[in-house]
């Protein structure tokens, strides 16, 4: 059988170069673009025929689910009455990379006479898309990976490149973060995980508590019982420390059977607020390599969060 990994590295090659040559056309033009949408009062609508109008699509859905409202509209829809979805504080984000799609083409005069502003992008700066928009991101690649140089490949790679650069210029400029993000994404492990708090998932009821002078045993039966592999070190209402499995471990890899609690606990331990969110606890874990933080209420231990309960979200 013919080896075709060689093809598959070269493609890699010539879209790679197709993306970094993006760099030479990027100027304040661009900055222009990212101002006029930020200074929208609706929506910024994606436009594209053919394989410009398949990554405009995925464009438009980044945009909406990053903080930008935005949909994609087909061109030759628009031309028969989708055009209507248009309003005058929107604006209209073009893609053509040959910047002559007649369908494109026809929906200039309906967007100029409505002075919607007109962003568009396409590879060749002397195109009518680009001589009649207001905004041009220029697209142009040298090669396309396509040996027969027809099918849309790395011009293709390089417009989605450049719509990520646009989204992700707006997220930064609108200080995006992770429970925005949330917000637009309730569905599926990732948005329950970023819309869950602490106190929504810690144990907070037959905690196993013990005191500084608990024995051996008694530490082994409490944890056993309580079963969540720790316990809670306290002197009435205070917490001085937590012991672990892995504490109960080295303690008898030392042969402390007769220590107490408080010989082997650890003390300070982590915690957090109960009204951080889940993602926070996960974070901490993971950096300080542990399984378990305190949850806090007020300087108040509430409750015990772990690793695994936030992995089941």
């Amino acid at each position: 059988m013919r080896d075709f990994i060689q093809i598959a590295k070269e493609v890699f090659d010539l879209e790679a170069n197709a993306i970094l040559g993006l760099k030479e056309f990027i100027n304040a033009d661009f900055n222009a673009v990212i101002a006029c949408i930020l200074g929208l009062k609706g929506r910024l609508i994606v436009s594209g025929m053919g394989k410009s109008g398949h990554i405009g699509a995925k464009i438009a859905a980044t945009l909406a689910s990053t903080g930008t409202p935005s949909f994609f509209l087909h061109p030759a829809e628009a031309l028969h009455g989708d055009l209507g979805m248009l309003r005058e504080e929107d604006a209209l984000l073009a893609i053509s990379n040959s910047g002559e799609s007649e369908e494109i083409l026809r929906l200039i005069p309906s967007i100029k006479a409505r002075k919607i502003p007109l962003i568009a992008l396409s590879g060749r700066k002397d195109s009518t898309l680009a001589r009649e928009s207001d905004y041009f991101l220029n697209i142009k690649v040298q090669k396309e990976a396509c040996p027969l140089q027809l099918a849309p490949t790395s011009s293709t790679t390089a417009t989605l490149a450049m719509g990520d650069a646009i989204s992700i210029a707006l997220m930064r400029a609108r200080e995006f973060k992770p429970e925005d993000f949330a917000l637009f994404h309730p569905g599926g492990s990732l948005g329950r995980k970023l819309l869950t708090r602490v106190k929504d998932i810690m144990v907070s009821e037959n905690l196993p508590i013990v005191t500084p002078d608990t024995s051996f045993k008694a530490l082994i039966a409490e944890m056993t019982s309580k079963k969540l592999g720790m316990c809670l070190v306290c002197e009435k209402t205070e917490l001085l420390g937590i012991i672990t499995d892995g504490d109960l471990r080295r303690a008898l890899n030392a042969d402390k059977f007769n220590a107490i609690a408080k010989e082997i606990m650890t003390e300070n331990p982590k915690m957090i607020d109960k009204n951080a969110m889940a993602t926070e606890a996960e974070s901490l874990m993971i950096e300080h390599k542990i399984k378990e933080l305190v949850v806090m209420d007020n300087n108040r231990y509430v409750g015990i969060v772990q690793l695994y309960a936030i992995a089941k979200v």
